[in-house]
């Protein structure tokens, strides 16, 4: 009978301990995950294409489950202020996408560890891309924006960030 105890006791510590050992893993990657932290536009190294470029915009990049937690800031070329917000997994599954006036939805997948893209999507239908990669020192973070905004018209900016 004790025998059987101990097997059961073991077995329990196994199965808290997997369950933490997994925990602890995602953690650690997320924690080591370069795009995590607070970046501020870098005006004077960005290119937008219709412009005009916001005054500033500042990302604060949270890890949540497989994937991350997004607050963006923008102060506009007219002096208003703006803020979207998402989280979602690395999973290519669309989420919602609060505050955007060009999108609805987001969905990311990670290319490897300094790459992602992201999908807006309005509608269900497609409105921009973005690809988003860290620099080996993790300093800067440069993205790539394709597609179209709220007014239609074709967007292609290169638009870097500094790391805070």
């Amino acid at each position: 009978m004790q025998s059987h105890w101990r097997a059961l006791t073991l077995g329990m510590v196994l199965v808290v301990g997997g369950v933490l050992g997994v925990d602890i893993v995602n953690l650690s990657a997320q924690a080591g995950d370069p795009r995590m932290g607070t970046w501020k536009l870098n005006v004077a190294k960005s290119k937008y294409s219709p412009g005009p470029a916001p005054r500033s915009v500042t990302l604060k990049v949270e890890p949540s489950g497989q994937g991350e937690k997004v607050t963006a800031e923008f102060v506009n070329a007219d002096g208003t202020r703006t803020t979207s917000q998402y989280t979602a997994n690395f999973d290519g599954k669309d989420r919602p996408l609060t505050g955007s006036a060009v999108a609805d939805t987001v969905s990311l997948k990670r290319i490897d560890a300094r790459t992602t893209d992201r999908t807006d999507k309005k509608g269900g239908k497609v409105v921009q891309t973005l690809k988003r990669v860290v620099s080996q020192n993790g300093k800067t973070m440069t993205v790539t924006v394709k597609g179209t905004n709220a007014q239609g018209q074709a967007v292609n900016n290169v638009v870097v960030f500094d790391k805070q």
